[in-house]
């Protein structure tokens, strides 16, 4: 019997165990990482059916992430587990190909049923988060920072407000201090902001970190 391959993200080791210990009656084949960055990574080697993951992580939010893994995983099923009630976080969930949407909150009661009906081809959303909530928001893009910033540079606020140095950030991005420098001026010239305290309150606000 074909047994659906699930990779699981979250930053929070009691919340990845909790998930796993259960789901796995259910669906045993789980991978679990614990940041965005690896998450790519580990998406990219094992090819998951699902994956469940947050949308504020460490080194690299949720929904740059899935972003990136929709590139070479199209047709994956994405089912978000997270706190945030904001319909611009489903809005952008949503629009980087999200199945589902649950909150951590109902996460007990909902997030098997959510998974399969995922699993069966349905898009699921914890009850309450309308899709007509959506319509009454005028920023949907809050919730992958602002809509004139590129994903490198998004990842790079994220790592700046993380507290990372210029060159653990061009480790991590693989890119030289000089380009971690050109984005970080980048990022101050389009948010209007000049101290890294203001860009870690922009990213704390768009819930990056």
């Amino acid at each position: 019997m074909k047994t659906t391959r699930i990779l699981l993200a979250d930053d929070h080791p009691l919340t990845l165990e909790g998930i796993r210990f259960f789901l796995e009656p259910y669906f045993p084949n789980i991978t679990t990482v614990a940041d965005g960055q690896a998450l790519v990574e580990a998406a990219r080697r094992q090819n998951p059916e699902l994956i469940i993951l947050d949308i504020t992580m460490p080194l690299l939010n949720g929904i740059d992430a899935a972003t990136r893994i929709r590139r070479f995983l199209p047709d994956v099923k994405l089912l978000f587990v997270t706190m945030h009630l904001d319909p611009a976080y489903l809005e952008a969930a949503l629009s980087v190909g999200a199945t589902g949407y649950v909150l951590k909150s109902a996460a007990r009661e909902e997030l098997l049923e959510a998974t399969k009906q995922v699993m069966s081809g349905h898009i699921y959303v914890t009850p309450g988060m309308s899709h007509e909530n959506l319509e009454h928001f005028r920023d949907p893009q809050k919730a992958a920072a602002t809509l004139h910033l590129s994903s490198r540079e998004r990842q790079t606020l994220q790592l700046i407000a993380e507290g990372h140095a210029a060159k653990e950030i061009a480790h991590v991005m693989t890119i030289s201090v000089k380009t971690v420098a050109f984005h970080r001026g980048n990022l101050k010239r389009k948010l209007g902001l000049r101290t890294t305290a203001e860009l870690t309150r922009h990213a704390l606000q768009q819930g990056l970190i």
